[in-house]
């Protein structure tokens, strides 16, 4: 676009000097009006020359006042720049107009509610979750389970936590399920035992009682067993259920407030963790975690991928369906955006005004040209074409006037 331009005012020159010399020797009075033309042209040319030129170098190299303008205001620019986004693209107003037209959260509902998308989520989530994992190294990630988790939890008392579980366990009546199997395996014992029963009374018996009374109070011993532990198994109201339920209630009761109770439970606790297979199991731990995140983010068709795939389609139809959901979502984005733009908004717009700041004048101002010379160019032609006009019309206008 640079020959191009200065190619016009190259023709334009030798038109001006072919016409002026063929003028300055008898040619015809046309040649008047060419000459005019190419001389406008020239002017035209050479002035939008030095305009553009200006903006990004000393014209020819002479430091004349008010060119290499870009150069010289770099930084300016840069901060008129970050300031000109912070002020129009970063409001807090103008972000929270544009989340709010977009619609985010039913974009995103839609999108990840079709199972090939959520399976491609599904893909990265697990790519990511293998490099996390590769780069993780295990030596480290041992010590903060043995001298961060496992010392956290020899600090803490065990009883009270623990206490504040069951108790909510018991208040939920989810613990009957497990009596219930209690029961069920007792009396399944008691009926599949009867020759302990029987065994047991023949060894305590007196050696002069007769064996078949020991066989009779045997037999009547197993009856009266398994009759209660039916009775139990059965009836939900049973006395020995009712102190089941109170005894686990005064536990829970004893695990948070009483003194004894509580360092009862710190004993077994820390017998627990030094017990040697608990020791093997904690110094195994992310071995075996690691295996199984690896194991289950390679299979594509592993469990732990497929739930999170139905997961994200089951969330992204719950967003395309439910308003009130995708109101929520919305405002907390919205919101969160507010929150950045609005305490961070100058950090943001420092990238810019740095970024241009590091720059070299030089090689800032030929980036510049780079992206808009090419229209630069063209004001040079226009320069060329237009002055050519103007200068044809002003000689025209001044011939018919004056009666040249």
């Amino acid at each position: 676009m640079k020959r191009l331009a200065t190619g016009l005012l190259l023709v334009a020159t030798a038109i001006f000097l072919v016409s002026r010399w063929w003028e300055v020797n008898d040619g015809p009075t046309w040649i008047g009006y060419v000459r005019a033309m190419a001389e406008a042209g020239m002017v035209g040319a050479l002035a939008d020359w030095f305009a553009v030129t200006a903006l990004f170098r000393h014209p020819l190299g002479i430091p004349i006042p008010h060119t290499a303008i870009i150069p010289r205001k770099k930084d300016m620019i840069g901060d008129s720049l970050g300031d000109f986004v912070g002020e129009n693209f970063l409001s807090e107003d103008v972000v929270r107009d544009k989340l709010a037209r977009v619609e985010v959260s039913s974009r995103v509902g839609a999108w990840i509610g079709q199972e090939a998308n959520a399976d491609r989520i599904t893909a990265e989530l697990a790519t990511a979750a293998r490099g996390v994992v590769t780069v993780l190294r295990d030596e480290d990630v041992q010590d903060v389970i043995e001298q961060v988790l496992v010392r956290k939890l020899m600090e803490k008392p065990i009883g009270p936590p623990l206490g504040t579980v069951l108790e909510g366990v018991l208040a939920d009546g989810a613990h009957h399920r497990m009596v219930d199997l209690v029961c069920d395996r007792a009396y399944d014992w008691v009926v599949a035992n009867q020759e302990m029963v029987l065994r047991i009374v023949h060894e305590r018996a007196p050696s002069w009682s007769p064996r078949f009374v020991d066989d009779l109070i045997a037999d009547k011993l197993f009856l009266e067993v398994q009759n209660f532990a039916w009775a139990v198994k059965t009836d939900p109201e049973h006395p020995l259920r009712k102190a089941i339920d109170t005894f686990l209630v005064e536990f829970a009761t004893d695990l948070q407030r009483d003194p004894d109770t509580i360092e009862r439970a710190e004993r077994i606790k820390q017998q627990i963790v030094a017990h040697p297979e608990v020791q093997r199991f904690i110094g195994q731990a992310w071995g075996t975690v690691k295996g199984l995140i690896l194991d289950a983010a390679a299979d594509p068709s592993s469990a732990l991928r497929t739930r999170v795939r139905d997961g994200l389609v089951s969330f992204g139809t719950r967003l395309s369906t439910d308003a009130e959901l995708r109101g929520k979502l919305d405002g907390w984005l919205a919101d969160a955006a507010g929150y950045v733009v609005r305490h961070y908004r100058g950090e943001i717009t420092t990238l810019i005004t740095d970024t241009v700041s590091r720059w070299d004048a030089e090689e800032t101002s030929r980036k510049v040209e780079l992206q808009v010379g090419r229209d630069l160019q063209f004001i040079r032609i226009n320069g060329t074409v237009v002055g050519a006009l103007a200068g044809l019309v002003i000689y025209t206008v001044g011939q018919v006037a004056f009666g040249g």
